[in-house]
């Protein structure tokens, strides 16, 4: 299980797999947890932090032939990848995302879905008893109601999941600005997606470069 201090308890991009669930229109109209755009911006954000951390990434949705295909600025993280359509509400009785994930040989498990308390909760705590280390990411996430989701995440914490927001994720995938391969992409996803902290992350950018001047 998840270790819950030390070294261990942090996330690293080469142990991490990333699945995104069900971030599709029909799940949208009825998020009232959060406004649609915050979760819309914090999910793309985090899949291009997976995408220039070199995290594997699988993508999937329910039903979408009713429910819609995933929305577009995600899908275009991923160009190339299609997400797996489920009919199973419980993402993780699907063998082929079970399958998809146990492939990366990767054992801490980063889940992001709408909603929260059913595309989420379901996943995650099936998921803590096969083993994995499930991080729920709380503000790519979403539920019908803030009740509901705050009600979901205490289920799943409850379980053993660890929640963090996708800024945490990202910063953990980091870890020493040292790593000099990755600061460059993710300097420019918090200028796009870390509100008032890549505005400031920008401002710094800017000092910088008028000192090398």
């Amino acid at each position: 299980m998840t270790a819950k201090t030390g070294l261990q308890a942090l996330l690293r991009p080469e142990d991490s797999v990333l699945v995104l669930i069900d971030h599709q229109p029909f799940q949208f109209a009825n998020l009232h947890s959060h406004e649609p755009g915050l979760i819309v911006n914090n999910v793309v954000g985090l899949a291009k932090a997976a995408k220039a951390f070199k995290v594997p990434t699988i993508l999937t949705t329910v039903l979408e032939e009713r429910g819609g295909y995933l929305i577009k600025s995600l899908q275009d993280v991923f160009p190339e990848q299609k997400p797996i359509n489920r009919t199973f509400i419980n993402t993780w009785e699907d063998r082929r995302v079970v399958e998809a994930v146990a492939k990366t040989g990767r054992k801490q498990l980063v889940l992001a879905a709408l909603w929260t308390e059913i595309c989420l909760a379901m996943p995650a705590i099936h998921a803590l008893a096969d083993g994995y280390d499930v991080f729920i990411v709380t503000d790519a996430s979403g539920g019908v109601s803030a009740e509901a989701h705050d009600m979901a995440i205490r289920r799943m914490v409850a379980a053993g999941a660890v929640p963090i927001t996708w800024l945490a994720v990202t910063s953990e995938w980091q870890r020493d600005w040292a790593r000099e391969d990755s600061v460059a992409a993710l300097a420019e996803i918090l200028g796009g997606h870390g509100g008032g902290s890549g505005i400031a992350f920008a401002w710094e950018m800017q000092l910088l470069a008028a000192r090398e001047r």
